[in-house]
């Protein structure tokens, strides 16, 4: 380990290493690998499923959450100390390993392929890890956001379920609403048989639940909301731009000089538009690609705009007017928004000179 961080395996450039690679299998007539050329892209693998060096230059996967830790986060921080610049991997499509399989050496070779047209100045940094503490508290928050959230969901739906099943005394032909909800939380132990007494009981239980994880999310809000205003309070002045999103659009920025401009930017969200014509009709569709958590918060704040800003409105009615439709315009908006949340990350953190 300690010799590929210091460099002493990245004497190879990359298309010499890729040829020697692909020049060994045809040697061989296999598709295995020498143990020479092996070895050395098996020490790759062992720390990231997917690296090659260029000159001075890591590729690696993109670093996943906190809470799940995953080797190329930890060659990422390592070649970092080590003073090493690291782009993170290109995309690669599916359908291209269709008729050839997947396999770590595979996609080696691949990603390696991918990047060979590029220029460095195209590839995108890594995300700031555990050297940025704030992003660092933000993921933590987020993560245990998405976490309480959805046992708060399965906790309503099954306390639905549980009062549609048995008669415990409340209208659940709609979904419960809060003061229900308060209401089942309260019940206490009555004189009544024992399969309605267990059903009352795990029904006040989930409702209790429901109540600890409201007041918990609570606090998560308030702690996110104070890390972005001490970070980046211009993002809570955007309309439709809440905490929890300007912590979704954070972390996916994570430093200055991560993201060069915004059509990067756009890129990385998902929001640069897909050419989709046929004929005589020219138009793009929505990009089922990118940062789909930061796309998501984008679709937050246009839904949010087309609602209450009024020039979304306007702009949205001019549209209609023209005949696009409602999924045309979101793509239009969500272009726009990605334009304008770069330039103010852009103001608010200006990369460093020199």
């Amino acid at each position: 380990m300690s010799s590929l961080l210091t460099g002493d395996i990245g004497h190879l450039g990359l298309d010499e290493l890729v040829h020697e690679l692909e020049a060994d299998r045809h040697r061989r007539g296999e598709q295995t690998l020498s143990h020479a050329a092996g070895e050395q892209l098996e020490l790759l693998v062992q720390l990231s499923r997917q690296a090659f060096f260029e000159r001075r230059i890591a590729q690696v996967d993109e670093a996943e959450p906190w809470h799940e830790p995953r080797p190329g986060a930890i060659l990422t921080e390592r070649l970092q100390a080590a003073g090493r610049e690291v782009v993170e991997a290109a995309k690669m499509p599916a359908g291209d390993r269709r008729d050839t399989g997947k396999s770590d050496e595979l996609d080696a070779v691949r990603i390696a392929r991918a990047v060979l047209g590029l220029a460095v100045t195209d590839l995108r940094t890594p995300r700031a890890l555990s050297t940025d503490r704030a992003r660092v508290a933000m993921r933590v928050l987020v993560a245990a956001r998405d976490q309480m959230t959805g046992e708060r969901t399965r906790a309503v739906n099954a306390l639905i379920a549980l009062v549609r099943t048995i008669d415990l005394g409340i209208d659940a032909r709609k979904p419960l609403t809060a003061g229900q909800i308060r209401t089942i939380a309260g019940w206490r132990n009555r004189d009544e048989d024992a399969t309605t007494a267990t059903c009352r009981h795990e029904a006040v239980r989930l409702a209790q639940r429901i109540g600890t994880l409201d007041c918990d999310l609570t606090g998560n809000r308030a702690g996110i909301t104070e890390l972005i205003r001490r970070d980046t309070p211009q993002l809570l002045e955007l309309t439709g731009v809440g905490a929890v999103v300007a912590a979704s659009v954070l972390i996916a920025w994570s430093h200055p000089g991560r993201v060069r401009s915004d059509a990067a930017m756009a890129s990385l969200a998902g929001t640069c538009p897909i050419p989709a014509s046929s004929g005589n009709t020219t138009r793009h569709r929505l990009n089922r690609g990118g940062d789909r958590r930061l796309n998501r918060a984008l679709t937050t704040i246009t839904i949010v705009r087309m609602r209450v800003d009024p020039v979304t409105r306007a702009y949205v009615a001019r549209r209609r007017a023209e005949g696009r439709t409602t999924k045309e315009i979101m793509r239009s908006l969500k272009r726009y928004i990605t334009r304008q949340l770069f330039r103010t990350l852009a103001v608010a953190h200006p990369i460093p000179m020199g």
